[in-house]
């Protein structure tokens, strides 16, 4: 019995004119959305994670520029923030920064990317349900490198870091899902589904 091969679908990015730099320039560009993104900060006097733009910009910067581009995306993002870079929230920097509380967020970023790429790959960013569940999947994601990271710098048990990390943040990521199924779809509609790969 013989499987049949899942063929690669274009992401978003796929439609900008393959041109000199063009990979480097869109890498550097979902940086750029996720450092100004990472800007839109609401504290919670609850919990030392606050409410950020940042995750909607994450996952939407991987849907629009698939998995490979996406992951190189977020690692440079990482990278540069730890080297001083001031684009982490509050524009921090700093390994200092990237190994506190959120840390562990920051690198569920680099694995949300390639998880919510890869399904825009496929094709799911086409529908509203579609980017829907590879938003609700890449928060998930997330959460599984944040989570453990809070526990162990808060030293305090898994229960207590899923309420202080998570709990507070579910009907943000519902509008983030919400807002998600209208824009990438949209967006489709407005560039035509085309057919190329990279």
């Amino acid at each position: 019995m013989t499987s049949t091969p899942v063929l690669a679908r274009p992401v978003l990015a796929d439609r900008v004119p393959a041109v000199a730099l063009r990979d480097a320039l869109l890498v550097v560009t979902g940086v750029v959305v996720v450092a100004l993104s990472a800007q839109i900060v609401i504290p919670l006097p609850f919990t030392p994670v606050p409410i950020t733009g940042q995750t909607f910009g994450v996952l939407l910067a991987a849907a629009a520029l698939g998995p490979a581009r996406a992951v190189t995306s977020m690692a440079l993002y990482l990278l540069l923030g730890m080297a001083g870079l001031p684009i982490f929230q509050h524009a921090s920097a700093g390994l200092t920064y990237a190994l506190g509380t959120t840390g562990g967020y920051l690198i569920g970023f680099i694995a949300a990317a390639w998880l919510v790429g890869s399904l825009a790959r496929r094709g799911l960013d086409r529908r509203p349900g579609g980017t829907a569940l590879a938003f609700v999947a890449g928060s998930l994601v997330i959460y599984a490198f944040g989570v453990p990271w809070l526990a162990f710098t808060l030293d305090v048990a898994l229960p207590d870091a899923v309420r202080l990390g998570v709990l507070p943040f579910l009907l943000g990521d519902a509008i983030k899902a919400i807002l998600a199924a209208g824009l990438l779809p949209l967006a489709w509609k407005l560039t035509g589904d085309g057919t190329l790969t990279d």
